[in-house]
């Protein structure tokens, strides 16, 4: 998301890049896999290169899987791909390849998918859930599937969310952390491997910031006073910890506070810092740490000497950035054209995709991806 702005330390903020230009309204693009068609393109065909999902330039919030779900700029919710467990909210467990309305509402406000689930907070600060319930990653205290949106619990003070493939986060108004579902490697945060299927928090600080969501059993976030933090499973280093120990609760990534987004996908993590810097660590395997090479390693790399870089987006084995300029850049694996470079070639360092220099979100999925041009 582009609204990254809110309590930072006076260092941090004196230091803010600069966004591209937001203003206007925004079409939707999507391409990588398509199986389930949750590319929104109406088929199941696999695409290379971004293709546009409608004509309709109203898109403003998007999250991505083996399904989609989309906020309009009216506040209307939208879903797409694969319905099982009643991911799509649907009502139904079927499969679609174009965007279906979900209910009549327009207070959505932001949404987050993982394999099967779906998670959306309302403009008046609810937190909704349906789909999958394994592990209670719904949040409603138990393992009942549900097709169409249910409220997790009464309150109303949601703000952000995040997690990863079977667990989830969110941050509170009031800044608190909190985590829910799977928690075999420790991935809530909450000083143990015990799974929870309603909201537990997570400490007892204030001044959580912001979330990464990752494709594993690992979660990423920020602080206020610009810290990087990161708990769970770290088979190949991608908490960034210089080492390859499980922690079940939140850790500090060095001493800095300087960063600004930051993400994960399946063993890796990338993240910019408020100076415009891109960094990356982690598995390496198809170059998706976008050093030129695949080396792994635990701790933060910095990829080239750019200080252009602005936001940060992680698939299971790709990154995609958008710089200030609004191009975008993705690298690593592309099995399944997942880069958007019209091809299935690896990159190993960042590349352009496309000539469009208004790109505003990105969203990415295993092996999928969906993006907003403004």
């Amino acid at each position: 998301m582009w609204s990254l702005g809110g309590q930072l330390n006076a260092k941090a903020a004196s230091t803010w890049p600069s966004p591209p230009n937001l203003i206007g309204t925004a079409g939707l693009y999507a391409w990588g896999y398509n199986l389930q068609g949750q590319l929104g393109l109406g088929n199941i065909t696999l695409y290379s290169s971004p293709k546009q999902v409608g004509s309709l330039t109203t898109w403003n919030y998007i999250a991505i899987q083996s399904h989609s779900l989309a906020v309009k700029t009216d506040g209307t919710l939208w879903a797409w791909g694969q319905g099982y467990y009643g991911a799509l909210g649907l009502g139904n467990q079927t499969d679609y390849s174009s965007p279906k309305q979900v209910g009549a509402l327009i207070n959505w406000s932001s949404v987050l998918v993982t394999a099967g689930s779906s998670l959306a907070i309302k403009t008046t600060g609810s937190l909704w859930a349906w789909g999958d319930s394994s592990y209670g990653i719904h949040g409603h205290g138990n393992n009942t599937m549900y097709s169409s949106p249910k409220q997790v619990g009464a309150l109303t003070n949601w703000s952000k969310l995040g997690g990863g493939t079977e667990h989830c986060l969110a941050i509170k108004t009031d800044g608190t952390l909190w985590g829910w579902g799977y928690n075999i490697d420790g991935g809530l945060g909450l000083g143990n491997r015990t799974d929870y299927s309603s909201p537990k928090q997570i400490g007892a600080l204030t001044n959580w910031y912001s979330l990464g969501q990752t494709n594993s059993n690992f979660s990423i976030a920020t602080k206020t006073d610009g810290t990087m933090w990161t708990w769970g499973r770290n088979i190949l280093g991608q908490l960034g910890l210089n080492n390859r120990t499980y922690y079940s609760s939140p850790k500090q990534v060095g001493s800095l506070t300087t960063w600004l987004s930051v993400t994960g996908g399946y063993k890796h993590c990338v993240a910019t810092k408020t100076d415009g810097t891109l960094w990356s660590w982690g598995e390496n395997t198809a170059g998706q740490l976008g050093l030129g090479n695949v080396t792994r390693y635990s701790s933060p790399k910095q990829v080239g000497s750019l200080t252009d870089w602005y936001t940060v987006n992680a698939g299971t084995n790709f990154c995609f950035s958008i710089k200030t300029d609004g191009t975008l850049w993705g690298w690593g694996k592309s099995e399944e054209g997942q880069l958007g470079l019209g091809n299935r070639t690896d990159i190993s360092s960042p590349s352009q995709v496309g000539i469009f220099a208004n790109w505003s979100k990105i969203a990415t999925g295993t092996v999928q991806v969906l993006a907003t041009i403004t």
